[in-house]
């Protein structure tokens, strides 16, 4: 773990198990509760192609937003075939996505038995058995994303039991990972890059602490760039409220940061919307300095990579 402070400029090189060391008593902690569903199911067209589609977002009447491979090549109206008699019509775009309608309904229980889950593109091995464990966080709780909340697979029971016997108050978001959180920033212009739509829920316990720690200056520690951009877009400057909402907000350098004040997160991809963030957060030039360092010291990058916390307050 590498520990930053952009006021002082100072770096530190440590391990996730000393994370506690760097936790003021009083520190809110928030994390991402969402579980990695099997999303990626593989499946052919009529002509026998094969066709792999991530399901991001169930829709009304038994529709989903899918990332499909080859998407461009589909026709509105064709028809994809899927396991168990499973049919597909290709219906609407949205950028990167289509809509497919499902006949039957796909359910929860059909992507458990046929799917896998969506390991990112750049781990070139099929799913394995022990991902289905490795790839969520202890405290996933409702099947609802397409990538895991990276940041908080960090997390065991006992750095949890460490981090409250110093003080620290635990609570948790939902932010449903799909498009928003992980499509790389393809256009020229980063102001051109469309952000896709995410679901993010509040509890009633959640919205509570974190009005009391803003009204106390307790530091709020967002676990993850999910947890901070659902608190970010959350926020307003009567606090949070519970309930549900969806979000496509889009943090870079520039951004005034109103609803966090710590960052525990890993070390994201270039040209990824993650990196323009942590480089909002803790300043572009020494964010990346810090990058580089880590490169020299051969830290891992990426979703089962290595991690940073980064004090800003």
């Amino acid at each position: 773990m590498m520990v930053i402070d952009p006021a002082s400029g100072s770096r530190q090189h440590l391990h996730v198990a000393q994370l506690p060391q760097f936790v003021e008593p009083g520190t809110l902690m928030v994390f991402n509760d969402a579980r990695v569903r099997k999303a990626r199911v593989f499946g052919q067209t009529e002509n026998g192609g094969k066709v792999e589609a991530v399901f991001l977002r169930s829709l009304p009447e038994g529709r989903w937003e899918c990332l499909v491979n080859r998407a461009k090549k589909l026709r509105l109206g064709q028809r994809l075939l899927f396991p168990s008699g499973v049919e597909a019509t290709v219906e609407s775009p949205l950028g990167n996505v289509r809509v497919l309608s499902f006949d039957p309904p796909v359910t929860e229980d059909w992507l458990e038995v046929h799917g896998h889950l969506p390991l990112p593109p750049y781990i070139l091995r099929p799913d394995s058995e022990a991902d289905a464990e490795r790839y969520q966080t202890i405290f996933a709780r409702e099947a609802t994303s397409a990538a895991a909340p990276t940041a908080g697979l960090h997390f065991t029971r006992d750095l949890l039991t460490a981090l409250t016997a110093v003080g620290a108050e635990l609570v948790f978001v939902t932010l449903e990972v799909g498009l928003g959180t992980f499509l790389p920033v393809r256009a020229e212009m980063v102001s051109d890059h469309k952000m896709h739509t995410e679901r993010f829920h509040l509890s009633g316990i959640t919205a509570d602490a974190l009005n009391r720690a803003k009204s106390q200056g307790r530091p709020i520690l967002a676990v993850g760039t999910t947890s901070l951009r659902t608190l970010e877009a959350s926020w307003t400057p009567g606090g949070w409220t519970p309930g549900w909402g969806e979000t496509d907000i889009f943090i870079t350098p520039g951004y005034q940061f109103r609803a966090v004040d710590q960052l525990f997160t890993n070390f994201h991809t270039p040209e990824s919307t993650l990196l323009m963030l942590v480089c909002a957060f803790a300043g572009r030039d020494f964010l990346l300095e810090s990058y580089r360092e880590a490169v020299a010291l051969n830290y891992r990058f990426f979703s089962y990579g290595d991690a940073m916390l980064i004090q800003n307050y």
